[in-house]
């Protein structure tokens, strides 16, 4: 598959060559800046005692806004953009996951909260980047226990189902796969006794990197893909061919080099995405038969050895 990028075909050469400054641009700033408002969003938050759930659910749909303007304007597949029916299919699950995901992590929270310390032992500073790379291995273990143990694919091969990858069907998740994951990375992170604020600054790093590494953009992190996870990588995770989907990690890229997951190299794309056996699970647009795909007697586990 050859990416599309910002294309100045038809135009006038001074009007071609302007648009193609300002995709490069883009493509080199709009990770930095991403990563700038989680700090920007964090210090704030910390500053004026914010409630940190609304202010994460508002974080989330400033995301989603900006990473679809920017597939716009810096498009890798145009073929991958949603389409209107697409567009209301994920604006479903999203309300589903939201809503199915908070009311199931309700106990989550209860735990977190009693096991995680108001205060930090350790400065921010330190204890935030400690944060991070706990949370980025629990993320690591449980995705890939999701792709190789065959009831945990139940629940996570919903989110392969879809034959395109873009910031709108990061949403596509089954309840009980948000859940799971979710309730494994955060208890992890308050059983090592990290203070409620750190948890909450390695969350919003969480969640901007995992809708991030799925935006159909034209970007290219270059020797930073061997630190933080990008699109690049993200899209090989996807591919039908199981050879080159490794890529577990959806933040940091270094558990993913420590154990041999690691596929990626400059050019590396994949030839399609999805399942390798579509008729596996129930399209993305059967909805209520997705929701009961985990407990079907019968259910079919496709691509499970991912």
């Amino acid at each position: 598959m050859s990416g599309s990028t910002v294309s100045g075909a038809g135009l006038p050469g001074s009007e071609a060559t302007s648009r193609s400054a300002v995709g490069a641009l883009l493509s080199r700033t709009c990770h930095p800046l991403l990563l700038v408002s989680v700090g920007v969003v964090f210090v704030m938050t910390t500053r004026y005692g914010w409630d940190t759930g609304r202010v994460t659910f508002a974080f989330q749909l400033s995301l989603i806004c900006y990473l679809a303007v920017l597939e716009r304007v810096i498009p890798y597949e145009r073929a991958w953009h949603p389409s209107r029916r697409e567009w209301r299919w994920y604006g479903v699950y999203f309300v589903l996951t939201t809503v199915g995901g908070t009311l199931a992590q309700s106990m989550v929270v209860v735990a977190a909260g009693a096991l995680a310390r108001n205060d930090p032992v350790l400065p921010l500073w330190a204890e935030i980047p400690l944060a991070v790379l706990l949370g980025s291995l629990a993320g690591y273990t449980v995705h890939r226990l999701g792709h190789t143990n065959r009831w945990l694919w139940r629940l996570h091969g919903v989110h392969h189902v879809p034959d395109k990858v873009n910031v709108a069907n990061n949403g596509v998740n089954h309840i009980a796969d948000v859940f799971v994951s979710q309730a494994f990375v955060q208890v992890s992170l308050a059983i090592v006794g990290f203070s409620a604020t750190t948890v909450f600054g390695a969350g919003l790093f969480v969640v901007a990197q995992g809708y991030f590494v799925h935006a159909n953009i034209a970007v290219r992190l270059g020797r930073l893909n061997h630190v933080f996870v990008g699109p690049e990588q993200h899209r090989l995770h996807h591919s039908t061919d199981l050879a080159e989907a490794g890529h577990y990690g959806s933040d940091l890229s270094i558990w993913d080099r420590a154990f041999g997951s690691f596929t990626w190299r400059p050019g590396r794309e994949p030839a399609a995405v999805g399942l390798v056996d579509p008729r596996s699970f129930p399209g993305t647009g059967a909805i209520v038969a997705t929701l009961a795909h985990p407990v079907r007697r019968r259910a079919r586990t496709g691509r499970a050895t991912d």
